[in-house]
């Protein structure tokens, strides 16, 4: 499946008392990342019918992030069954390529109008591939 990367630098706003990434701000960045790559490979005419919603979050902690840090984003479809996809996203300090927190997600598709879950169609696996 298609690898989506976005790369970010850590604001001071990202961090918690410990002066570490705040592991909210993971799961902000899960959540977004896996928003883009979805309205980059779709058009403004699928979205209006089609959204997706978190099912299951399991994140591991590995590693900390600290103010400035660059951070490199990555994201891919692994599994689609019926209305779920399950994403996987790696979150990687850029310099080292240590790896800080990994991901997966399992996200459900529903109907935009009837918010009723939609098995996932042909034509959108295929924007993934």
């Amino acid at each position: 499946m298609q690898v989506y990367e976005k790369i970010l630098v850590v604001r001071q706003d990202d961090l918690d008392e410990l002066n570490h990434v705040n592991n909210i701000r993971y799961v902000d960045w899960v959540q977004q990342v896996s928003r883009d790559h979805w309205e980059k490979v779709t058009t403004p005419e699928i979205r209006a019918k089609l959204l997706w919603v978190v099912r299951k979050h399991e994140i591991n902690y590995l590693k900390s992030a600290l103010l400035g840090d660059v951070l490199k984003i990555k994201t891919q479809i692994i599994a689609q069954t019926g209305p779920i996809s399950k994403r996987i996203v790696e979150i990687r300090n850029n310099k080292t390529d240590a790896l800080l927190v990994k991901a997966s997600t399992e996200w459900c598709l529903l109907d935009a109008t009837s918010f009723k879950p939609k098995r996932v169609p042909r034509e959108i696996t295929s924007l993934f591939e």
